[in-house]
C-alpha cells in the first residue's frame, strides 16, 4: 500500500511538471490589430521564467521563412506566467514597442502588420529562423495555406480571421470551464470574435482580461487523499520504528 500511495504521489508531481512544457495549442491569439500593429496572446499553460518565444509575419513555406518581413523575440521575464494570463504586445512597428510582461525586441526590414492579409506565428526555436514548435498563429489571409504549412489547424490551434481584417478580438467566455485547455476550441473559432474590416482601428484597446478555470472537485480530492494517505503511513511507520 505504501508503495502504491508513493507512486500515485509521484505521478501527480510528474504530471504537474509536464504541464509546464509548452506545445502546439498551449497559447492562443485573443486580439489582432493590423492598424495599431499589435496583438494579445493568452497562455493556457504556465510558462516558465525566462522562456523565449518568437513571433514572425514572414511566410512559412513548410521548410523555411521567406524572410522579407520581420521577426520578434519575447523573453517572458524573471517570473513564471500562470495559465490564463493575457499578454498585450503594442505598437510593434514603433521604437516604443512594448509588451505587458517581459521584454520584446524586433529585427527585420518591415515591422508593420498588413491590413490586407497577414499571418503572425508564435513559436519556439533554436533561433528566430529555426522554429522547432509552432505554438499558434493568427491569419487574415484568403486561404489557410500559411497555417497548414506550419502544421497548424484553423479552429483547433490557430485562428483564421476574415480576409483583410483590420481589427479583431475574442468576445467569448473567459471563465467557468474546468480546464484552461477547454478554451482552445472557443478562442480559435472565428464565430466567437468581433471582426472589423476597413476603417482606422488604430486606437482600439483590446480586452486583456485573464481567463480562469475551476478544476473538478474530484481532482482536488484525489490529490489531497494521496498526500493524506502518504503522511499517515509515514507517521505509523515512525511510531513503530
Amino acid at each position: 500500500m505504501f508503495r502504491k500511495i508513493l507512486a500515485a504521489a509521484m505521478l501527480v508531481g510528474l504530471t504537474a511538471e509536464a504541464n509546464a512544457a509548452l506545445s502546439t495549442g498551449d497559447l492562443a491569439f485573443t486580439a489582432f490589430n493590423a492598424d495599431e500593429d499589435g496583438w494579445v496572446l493568452t497562455t493556457f499553460k504556465d510558462i516558465d521564467a525566462n522562456t523565449t518565444i518568437y513571433f514572425s509575419d514572414n511566410t512559412w513555406t513548410g521548410s523555411a521563412f521567406n524572410a522579407t518581413e520581420s521577426f520578434h523575440t519575447w523573453n517572458t521575464g524573471t517570473s513564471s506566467i500562470t495559465a490564463g494570463t493575457a499578454i498585450r504586445f503594442s505598437q510593434i512597428d514603433a521604437p516604443t514597442r512594448s509588451v505587458s510582461i517581459g521584454s520584446f525586441s524586433g529585427s527585420g526590414s518591415n515591422f508593420g502588420m498588413s491590413a490586407t492579409s497577414e499571418t503572425i506565428y508564435a513559436y519556439l526555436g533554436s533561433s528566430q529562423n529555426a522554429p522547432t514548435t509552432f505554438l499558434t498563429a493568427v491569419s487574415s489571409e484568403s486561404d489557410t495555406t500559411s497555417l497548414t504549412n506550419a502544421g497548424l489547424s484553423p479552429g483547433v490551434n490557430a485562428i483564421k480571421l476574415t480576409n483583410s481584417t483590420d481589427y479583431a478580438e475574442y468576445i467569448g467566455t473567459r471563465s467557468g470551464l474546468t480546464s484552461f485547455l477547454g478554451y482552445q476550441a472557443l478562442v480559435n473559432n472565428p464565430g466567437n470574435w468581433n471582426i472589423l474590416v476597413g476603417g482606422d482601428q488604430s486606437l482600439k484597446v483590446p480586452n486583456t482580461d485573464n481567463f480562469s478555470a475551476v478544476p473538478l472537485p474530484g481532482a482536488a480530492w484525489l490529490f489531497s487523499s494521496v498526500v493524506a494517505g502518504f503522511t499517515l503511513i509515514r507517521r505509523r511507520k515512525n511510531q513503530h520504528a
